[in-house]
């Protein structure tokens, strides 16, 4: 691939003036054409200039005249009309799927990349990659310039899983790296301030737009009524109520306000429509043994409240669930098919679109058009690893016995704008072809996911300044913002005679899984046995199993009981601990836990949703006081939870500590 310029003036080439104000909604802003008042600001590569009227152009399909799509004082709206009607077959179904951004050992595979672009015309990707700031900059520098080369110059959307919190769970996050680092967003509701949250969407906008990131895969809307499920981590609990205002903060914060998508927004896809978080049993519906979500409490209304935040925030984007009700499902008079919602016409056409009024892009959630048969569907065999076999996992959940092709068309018909984790444009192709979907409706979907591009200003300026983005992402005033999030998101369950914050007479305390380092640095001195000590201090996970390990999903993912038993290791440590000296326990709930067992043992017991040793130790000193609020109940035994109704909130008969329970000192 020949560069015109250096990545060092990808961004600077031809900036001229201040950007042109159209284009800032979240809808179809195809009406009349406003006047611009300054030159639009461009970046390129290779793409010739044109000069029209004093004013300067890139000539993305290198035909020696302004087209309407390529001129920026157009309304956005217009701008896509004249892009699908120039777009072929092929590139219009190329547009429709979200694909993966193919890497080598040290960054992205830009042939492999290119022939995706030009040879399938597919423009919009996720990214895996976690790098340096002005290195990942770097790169999507390199996947636009690809994408200017195309026959039409369309730019290149990167998508990224969440990448601003600590648990790094592979198909559902990212390593956070050098980005802020804050609490899950279960801490962001334990908080439950709204404009903490808004600052905290603010921040990650300016951080992925730093390094090219466009598209935001998150935030979860679910509602973790099913304290079981595995997925409980990325949403903001179990309160309709909160998670709805946390909603509606997280993507105004995004898309930098609450008007739609605009030059500087990153589009929030909200995820997962509709009911994921009611699973059956609390098994997952990235595998075939939890595709199933129930409500046997008929509180299905309960669980579209948070989207209704997403949608008064405009919310770019929707990720239908895999799950499938395991009963007859109606709502306000629409019965469901019984299959997952990517395929289900009354979840997106009937619900989404026609009842919520949802105008933006419909995105699948990953791998549902896949065949999900052999070691998908039984687990690995004894002795091998499940990710041998990632490559045979599907998602296709209620309908498994229709083809590849016949999915497809169901998908779009049921009113899917675009497919996650393929670049299997020929499927389409084949479709219009065959009469089986018209190019028409291909075109409706295409419309939607450039006019975000257009809205975005990424057809004048898809390039980023490495240098700024080393600087903006991870800079002071994002960490401290992010520590004192950690710091107010710790809830405190139990503090016993006091004993928090710590005395200035405790000088020596014994650790578990707490770097030494961060007492040492509060001047404690750190001793090897309990016993030696005047506290205890532990960080422990909540409790989990995992009864399907032999499943890719089930391998990663936290299942099974809530309660710690004998044998858990750190139960064990909380048992030697506090035998022999007041003990001090932090729990990171990425489910509720039950606690019956340790709170008779901890002098106090704290709840966290990802806080590193420093920000502990500023709450456990007194420095910071606890502020947090328990986004869901903690059940106090698993014959309660078992009791308890997938769909409906709170609702085991004798929780330990209940929904919102938090003390402070």
């Amino acid at each position: 691939m020949r560069h015109s310029r250096t990545p060092a003036t990808w961004v600077a080439a031809s900036l001229i003036g201040a950007s042109v104000l159209h284009g800032c909604g979240g809808g179809d802003d195809a009406a009349t054409p406003q006047t611009p008042v300054t030159q639009a600001p461009l970046g390129r590569t290779t793409a010739p200039l044109l000069t029209v009227a004093g004013f300067q152009f890139k000539d993305l399909n290198r035909n020696g005249q302004l087209d309407v799509y390529e001129d920026w004082r157009q309304p956005a709206g217009v701008r896509a009309n004249d892009l699908v009607a120039r777009m072929t077959l092929a590139e219009k179904a190329g547009a429709m799927m979200h694909g993966t951004a193919p890497t080598t050992a040290t960054g992205y595979d830009l042939t492999a990349f290119a022939a995706l672009v030009n040879d399938t015309g597919v423009n919009s990707f996720i990214t895996r990659l976690s790098l340096p700031a002005q290195a990942m900059a770097e790169a999507s520098n390199q996947l636009q310039a690809v994408g200017e080369g195309s026959r039409l110059g369309i730019p290149v959307s990167i998508s990224s899983d969440p990448r601003h919190h600590f648990q790094y769970t592979a198909g559902a996050s990212v390593d956070p790296g050098s980005f802020s680092k804050w609490p899950e967003t279960l801490g962001l509701a334990a908080i439950g301030d709204a404009e903490l949250v808004l600052r905290f969407g603010d921040i990650a906008r300016q951080e992925y737009r730093a390094v090219g990131i466009q598209l935001a895969l998150s935030p979860q809307a679910d509602l973790a009524t099913e304290p079981r499920w595995a997925r409980t981590t990325g949403t903001f609990g179990e309160d309709a109520d909160l998670a709805k205002r946390m909603v509606q903060a997280y993507i105004e914060g995004f898309q930098h306000g609450g008007a739609g998508i605009g030059r500087d927004s990153v589009v929030a896809v909200v995820k997962h429509w509709v009911g994921y978080g009611a699973a059956k049993d609390g098994w997952d519906s990235h595998n075939v043994y939890g595709k199933f979500m129930t409500f046997p409490g008929n509180n299905f209304a309960y669980h579209l409240k948070p989207f209704e935040g997403a949608f008064a925030a405009r919310a770019g984007s929707v990720m239908p669930t895999y799950s499938v009700a395991a009963e007859p499902l109606t709502y306000d008079g629409i019965t469901f098919e019984a299959v997952a919602a990517g395929f289900n016409k009354q979840m997106l056409t009937d619900l989404l679109r026609t009842k919520m009024g949802f105008q933006g892009v419909v995105l699948s959630d990953w791998l549902i058009m896949n065949d999900c048969a052999d070691e998908c569907l039984t687990g690995a065999p004894a002795g091998t690893s499940p990710w041998a076999y990632i490559g045979k996992l599907g998602m296709p959940w209620g309908v498994e016995n229709l083809t590849k092709a016949q999915r497809y068309v169901k998908a779009v018909n049921a009113g899917m704008d675009q497919f996650g984790g393929v670049t299997e444009s020929q499927y389409l192709i084949d479709a219009v072809t065959n009469g089986d979907l018209t190019e028409a409706r291909l075109g409706e979907s295409v419309y939607r996911i450039v006019l975000q591009k257009f809205q975005q200003g990424l057809f004048e300026n898809p390039y980023v300044d490495p240098a700024a983005a080393a600087v903006t992402v991870g800079q002071e005033a994002f960490l401290t913002a992010a520590a004192e999030a950690q710091r107010k998101s710790l809830v405190l369950l139990e503090n016993r005679n006091a004993v928090l914050p710590l005395a200035a007479s405790v000088k020596k305390v014994w650790l578990h899984g707490i770097d030494p380092a961060a007492a040492e640095a509060q001047g404690y001195v750190v001793v090897s046995q309990p016993e030696d000590a005047d506290v205890a201090l532990l960080r422990v996970a909540a409790p989990y199993q995992q009864p399907h390990a032999t499943f890719v999903f089930g391998s990663i993912q936290h299942e099974g009981s809530l309660a710690y038993e004998d044998g858990n290791a750190d139960y064990e440590a909380i048992k030697a601990a506090s035998a022999k000296v007041p003990t001090i326990v932090t729990v990171y709930l990425d489910r509720p836990a039950i606690l019956t067992n340790v709170r008779d043992k901890a002098a106090a017991v704290l709840g966290n949703f990802g806080v590193d040793d420093a920000a502990l130790f500023d709450v456990l000193t007194g420095k910071a006081a606890p502020q947090g609020k328990l986004p869901f109940e903690l059940p106090s035994s698993m014959a309660e939870v078992e009791a308890q109704r997938s769909d409906v909130p709170y609702d085991t008969a004798n929780p330990l500590y209940p929904v919102f329970h938090g003390l402070s000192y």
